[in-house]
């Protein structure tokens, strides 16, 4: 009989145009990033989000999707920014 594999709560989240996903997930001790995320099913419920592209952090944090998870992590998918805020900034500035 095999040892029971312990498991540990994250979260993961991500906020796509339309809507915010914070998703509560048990992971085995042990699991990395790209594991919590495909245990949460996001991927199904946002088909745009793209590992290869898209940046993953933990509480604001960047970090590579094989960094192992700790119990109360928070995995964060960030997607692209749309416009660049500082430019945005300049732009309100030379209007005013």
């Amino acid at each position: 009989m095999e040892p029971e594999c312990r498991q540990i709560p994250v979260q993961v989240c991500f906020g796509s145009t339309q809507h915010i996903f914070l998703l509560n997930v048990k992971v085995p001790e042990g699991a990395t990033i790209t594991e919590a995320i495909k245990l949460s099913h996001i991927l199904k419920k946002c088909p745009e989000i793209d590992l290869n592209r898209f940046k993953v952090g933990i509480f604001g944090k960047l970090k590579s999707v094989d960094v192992k998870l700790k119990s109360g992590d928070r995995v964060e998918i960030y997607r692209s920014l749309i416009f660049d805020p500082m430019e945005a900034r300049r732009q309100r500035a030379a209007n005013k």
